[in-house]
């Protein structure tokens, strides 16, 4: 899908005048039964358009102001950042706005294809804001020039003559002023303009850059924010499934007969597991039992007697995945990229450095498990989900039901954490499944247990690094070979040899710095599901590469920060085709490493037991650079005390934004780091709850978390996802130059005991 530019007529965001409200919107078909029957997800607006409005502002006679923000907030913050550009070029006071999470807005494009009715409404990748960062202010800009032009017809004189501030047009000459809400009616009849409006200059933000608070963090500390798990709709049935445990296992046989007796409990449904290569995710198969209760329902599960087959991978262990992985890179793999002449530079070099590390599968295993709620009718299909992709989501449910995707309308609510695993929407289609069996509205849940062992994991590999320097101290060659199981296993229409691309970002650092550069690719077989988890390939990668500069940093006797400022050499534009492209400039990151270490001490002594690590990565268009205290106990606990980062992602929106995005990357990464791994044995995930998946605690968070933003004025990157890859490799640094052990497994776990 493209995303749309304000430049015509055609294109334009229509405008109207109802009920004595200018509203900058546009209208998506019939109305929404989920809207009548789901009061807490429609918001004012949707009854004067009759169902779904894209990105919209509404200005009503009574002053109050509107906007929707179209893409799903997971504790991003998007609900406030996404108003905030629109209320910069409105000139309001952004204490006044009312923000409400938009539904799903597509339509049938020109050449038959589904596009945006709007804006991209996808959450992922760190391109909220800056996919929105045009077209959200150009709204606000429209809207502002119409409620000018209102007024100068108001008051008979030039538009040119009139000034706006917070909400109100003033013609400083007569004195005379109107507010917004005075304007709004007679501002929806006035003719839009043929050209995008001027939008502001950097220097005259007056909301962007400025400290905002949450628009929603009173809701959500007093349980008045809507997730996905509080959805309802009147008659409504609750489902839970039984899933086969083991990967693309079957059933052999069933005994439903106990289940169906339970009180409560009105059908026992099968949810086959799609045929390899269908469109959508991987779907486990499984009986959903279906009952007018979540209690009856769960007790219907339990007595459910299945016999499941074991499947292909039913000599699958984390053990022996390990072992795959290592076998592999005992041979040769696929050479992704190749510049110059790795092998010369190699053998020819002074010095010669290399050094394997292991990551596992890990889950995203947010607060608030898998669910969603299907509507499945004759006129039409609603699914009320915590969904990333609300668009891939009615995209599946669409291909899954054999509807048309206008049929199907998706009501994206607040998400209790995402971190990629809401990427995939297959919770939707097994909800949509289901109600489409029972004929009747149906409330799917995930209980814990399901959540973390039918996840898509992050990718597990084995990684095998060498570098070469000459007698000067010149980086000459580097190479990086890797073993994973790619999450882009089971991609329609892609080609094994293109499944490195998920693992790779093949011009990452230091690609175009080392003259002789070489990536390798294992394609490792696994049942396990994977896919997207939060700064995708990067975590994984940054762990092990920057590592690896630590180490020969080392060895080579030189400071770890100087190693990598001379690495990187001075500022520049590198191209960089990866997302988060087009450049990467060494520059930048550099800034960070400097800043990071300035405000951390970097290079100070420390007292025995204490450790003080660095590390910096670009993660989809950002500059992260962080700098790590930990103690160390002569009984090997370990406690972070400390982490201090620098960040440079271009001109920053809402700065609390920026500041609770490198926490939560910190506090995530963190945890991470420390003791997450998803154990596989029998072809099957046994780790089931928290007590074998332990989430860092609170008591283990760093008690100082600082973050110093370097605001350049550049076009803005997103935050969600560039706090966690440094966190690891500056973990392990500072661990190192406290007791001296090089961390080169994950988790750490125990490692440093005994």
């Amino acid at each position: 899908m493209n995303a749309p530019f304000i430049s015509t007529r055609r294109d334009i965001l229509r405008y109207g005048a109802a009920g004595g409200a200018l509203i900058i919107a546009a209208p998506l078909g019939a109305c929404s039964r989920a809207a009548k029957d789901a009061p807490f997800i429609e918001p004012p607006s949707l009854q004067w358009f009759e169902g779904a409005v894209g990105p919209f502002i509404v200005i009503k006679a009574d002053e109050t102001i509107e906007m929707g923000f179209p893409n799903p907030d997971m504790g991003q913050g998007v609900d406030t950042a996404l108003p905030m550009l629109v209320a910069e070029e409105l000139e309001v006071d952004f204490d006044k706005v009312k923000t409400v999470q938009m539904p799903l807005g597509i339509k049938m494009g020109d050449d038959g294809n589904m596009t945006w009715k709007h804006v991209p409404q996808g959450s992922g990748g760190s391109t909220s804001i800056p996919e929105n960062w045009e077209v959200l202010r150009q709204a606000g800009a429209l809207a502002r020039g119409l409620l000018v032009s209102a007024a100068a017809v108001r008051f008979g004189v030039p538009a040119e003559e009139l000034t706006v501030a917070k909400g109100v047009v003033t013609h400083e000459a007569s004195g005379r002023s109107a507010t917004y809400g005075a304007l709004a009616e007679a501002a929806g009849s006035i003719a839009p303009p043929d050209a995008p409006p001027a939008l502001k200059p950097r220097e005259a933000f007056t909301i962007i850059g400025t400290p905002q608070k949450m628009k929603n963090a009173r809701a959500i500390v007093t349980g008045r924010a809507i997730y996905g798990i509080d959805a309802a709709l009147p008659g409504m049935l609750h489902a839970v499934m039984e899933r086969c445990p083991y990967f693309d296992g079957t059933a052999i046989s069933v005994d439903d007969s106990a289940a169906r007796a339970v009180p409560g409990v009105v059908d026992v449904v099968k949810v086959r597991r799609p045929p390899l290569g269908e469109p959508y995710d991987v779907q486990a198969e499984g009986y959903a039992v279906v009952a007018t209760s979540l209690w009856a329902a769960m007790k219907g599960r339990r007595a459910l007697n299945i016999e499941w087959d074991h499947g292909p991978y039913a000599d699958e262990s984390s053990a022996s995945f390990k072992r795959h992985c290592a076998d592999l890179l005992a041979g040769t793999g696929q050479i992704v990229r190749d510049d110059g002449d790795f092998d010369a530079a190699f053998a020819g070099a002074a010095e010669t450095y290399e050094a394997t590390y292991w990551e596992p599968y890990v889950s995203h295993a947010p607060l608030e498990p898998q669910n969603a709620l299907a509507d499945v009718r004759e006129d039409g299909v609603t699914i009320i989900a915590p969904t990333q992709t609300p668009s891939s989501c009615n995209r599946m449910v669409a291909e899954a039901l054999q509807r048309e995707r206008l049929d199907i309308e998706v009501l994206p609510t607040r998400l209790g954490g995402g971190f990629g695993r809401r990427l995939s929407n297959d919770y939707a289609v097994e909800a949509a499944l289901i109600s489409q069996t029972v004929k009747a509205p149906v409330k799917l849940l995930w209980t814990r247990e399901d959540d973390l062992r039918h996840d898509f994991y992050r990718p597990a590999g084995m990684h095998h690094l060498k570098a070469a320097f000459d007698a000067d101290g010149k980086l000459t060659g580097w190479t990086h070979r890797l073993a994973s199981a790619s999450k882009y296993y089971r991609r329609p229409n892609l080609p094994e040899s293109e499944y490195w691309t998920s693992e790779f970002w093949d011009d990452d650092f230091p690609a175009n710095i080392a003259e002789n550069y070489r990536l390798e690719y294992f394609s490792a077989r696994s049942g396990a599901p994977r896919g997207s988890w939060r700064a995708p390939a990067h975590t994984a990668n940054a762990f092990v590469v920057q590592s690896f500069l630590n180490e020969i940093a080392h060895q080579r006797g030189e400071d770890p920060l100087g190693f990598r400022l001379r690495l990187l050499g001075d500022p520049r534009d590198i191209p960089y085709k990866n997302h988060g492209g087009p450049v990467f400039n060494p520059g930048r990151l550099a800034a960070c490493l400097r800043l990071a270490a300035e405000k951390g001490g970097y290079g100070e002594t420390m007292p025995k037991g204490r450790g003080r690590g660095i590390a910096g990565h670009f993660t989809f268009g950002g500059y992260c650079a962080q700098v790590v205290d930990v103690e160390v106990g002569e009984d090997g606990r370990l406690k972070t005390t400390r982490v201090v980062a620098a960040v440079d992602i271009g001109t920053v929106v809402n700065p609390n934004g920026v500041v609770a995005q490198l926490e939560s990357g910190v506090n995530d990464g963190l945890s991470t780091a420390l003791r997450l791994a998803i154990e596989v044995d029998g072809g099957r995930v046994t780790t089931g709850n928290f007590d074998t998946y332990p989430l860092m605690k609170i008591a283990d968070a760093p008690p100082v978390i600082e973050t110093h933003i370097i605001d350049n004025g550049d076009a803005p990157s997103g935050m969600g996802e560039m706090g966690i890859p440094p966190l690891a490799p500056a973990l392990a640094h500072a661990i190192f130059e406290a007791t001296g052990k090089r961390i080169r497994t994950l988790p750490i776990a125990d490692q440093l005991r005994g």
